[in-house]
């Protein structure tokens, strides 16, 4: 099994990476986003109380979060394992996905961190906005979100260090050759936690 998180600014890639990851590993990609428009489209029970927050301009409290994720990965199409974009956010979340995955008698088996220098993202993201006409992203709209996520990831990201399996990434250049640093990492992880999988991954299969 193969279970993994994917951190990455804004613009850095992370979206698209997550699918392409996921594809070639065979496990599906679950974001945080994904699961709330589900639950809400749906009108679960989980959906119809995560709206009532939404509707009165309040963030979702973690607990809500945390069970969405946690009936997510209940689902049977993880029983090869997930590929997380977008959770955990907070160390509370951390705390609870620990939980959960003790649960199964489970652990992580990698923690992505997709890198890409704060200018290269203000640059993409400008680039971005011009072209999809979003007046709304400005030069310091963009350093503001890249201070938040700087500040929201340092502390999971050192939880994880701890346990051995952060892997940092370069996320510049051409998408398939991050891509293939991904599963590199992935693989080098594995090699040294000794959960290796028996077929090395190939970018190319």
């Amino acid at each position: 099994m193969t279970r993994l998180l994917i951190m990455g600014p804004p613009g850095s890639g992370k979206g698209t990476q997550a699918v392409r990851i996921a594809d070639k590993m065979a496990i599906p990609a679950i974001s945080t986003g994904d699961i709330f428009r589900y639950n809400v489209k749906e009108l679960t029970e989980l959906g119809k109380e995560a709206k009532t927050y939404i509707d009165s301009g309040d963030f979702v409290p973690d607990d809500v979060t945390n069970r969405m994720v946690a009936d997510r990965l209940n689902q049977a199409d993880t029983s090869n394992g997930f590929l997380l974009d977008g959770y955990p956010r907070t160390s509370g979340q951390v705390e609870a996905l620990n939980e959960i995955l003790a649960d199964k008698n489970d652990t992580l088996t990698a923690v992505l961190v997709l890198e890409v220098p704060d200018e290269e993202i203000v640059e993409r993201l400008l680039a971005r906005a011009e072209t999809e006409g979003r007046s709304d992203d400005s030069e310091d709209v963009i350093k503001h979100r890249l201070e938040l996520y700087h500040q929201e990831t340092s502390d999971l990201i050192e939880a994880y260090i701890e346990q051995g399996i952060v892997g940092r990434v370069d996320g510049t250049g051409a998408i398939d050759d991050i891509t293939e640093r991904l599963l590199q990492t992935i693989y080098n992880i594995r090699a040294r936690t000794g959960t290796l999988p028996v077929i090395k991954p190939r970018s190319n299969d």
